[in-house]
């Protein structure tokens, strides 16, 4: 590049900058915050419990055991080609399974 157009970048990167920091604005919260989050999420605490627990873990689950079953087929090829089979990935799936599985079942009352 030329000293022109580089000069030309450095100018523009430095205007944007500049009124970056020219139109930033302090805000200050106005009354309690804290009760404001509460009573927001105790207003929609159902409808999200219900979508996370209708369709969040449904999928997370599906994912999951595809995952597992997949890990299994191909950890069954490999002990058939070098006659050692590998433990460690499908207990690690099979254990994030039961864990997205039994979740629904605690999950809310230690949120």
């Amino acid at each position: 590049m030329n000293k022109r157009k580089t000069g030309l970048i450095l100018s523009l990167v430095m205007l944007v900058a500049a009124v970056i920091a020219c139109s930033r604005m302090t805000v200050f919260a106005a009354g309690d915050v804290s009760s404001a989050i509460q009573s927001t999420w105790n207003d929609a605490k159902t409808q999200i419990q219900n979508v996370v627990n209708n369709v969040v873990f449904p999928v997370l689950d599906m994912i999951l055991a595809i995952l597992f079953f997949v890990k299994i087929g191909s950890a069954y090829f490999d002990y058939r080609k070098h006659g050692q089979f590998e433990f460690t990935a499908p207990a690690i799936l099979f254990a994030c399974l039961i864990f997205t599985i039994t979740a629904p079942l605690y999950i809310w009352s230690v949120i």
